[in-house]
């Protein structure tokens, strides 16, 4: 796998994480102020992941993603 794709897989792993703990945050949060954090948390997870699969759908059409 070319460096570039693997960094991508690596981005959409860390993505997952963000969402997860977005999720357990939001589960044990005692105030407003956490829950803006882990809003923009999971916003932020969300952005990346749009971004990250972009590019990973264009190096398919390029021929470059091996799975």
């Amino acid at each position: 796998m070319r460096p570039c794709d693997e960094s991508i897989k690596k981005t959409l792993g860390l993505v997952d994480t963000m969402l997860e703990m977005a999720d357990e945050g939001d589960e044990v949060r005692e105030d407003s102020g956490c829950g803006v954090l882990f809003g923009v948390l999971r916003d932020s997870a969300f952005k990346l992941k749009r971004l990250a699969e972009a590019e990973r759908d264009a190096h398919k059409r390029k021929g470059w993603w091996e799975e």
